[in-house]
């Protein structure tokens, strides 16, 4: 399994109770960051997860985070970010 599957898959299995799927994409030159989907049922996390990745399209990258309620997210050791490069779509 790839370092990026390892990734996803300690995400959909962390105690955290929230599920947050993120989608980065690179528009006009700039790197963009957004949530697509959040849940608290690690299942429903990786069916959505499992349905953006099954098309294949260079110009996506998605990752998961699993993430504690009442938290200031910038506190923890590595919160919901994705760091994009023209790269990383490939």
């Amino acid at each position: 399994m790839t370092e990026y599957m390892n990734m996803v898959e300690t995400a959909l299995t962390n105690e955290q109770p929230l599920k947050l799927i993120l989608k980065g994409w690179m528009e006009e030159g700039v790197g963009i960051v957004a949530v697509v989907y959040a849940t608290t049922d690690s299942n429903k996390a990786r069916n959505r997860f499992e349905e953006l990745t099954s098309v294949v399209n260079e110009d996506n990258y998605y990752m998961v985070y699993s993430v504690p309620f009442d938290t200031d997210l910038t506190q923890i050791g590595h919160y919901p970010s994705i760091a994009i490069s023209k790269e990383d779509f490939k």
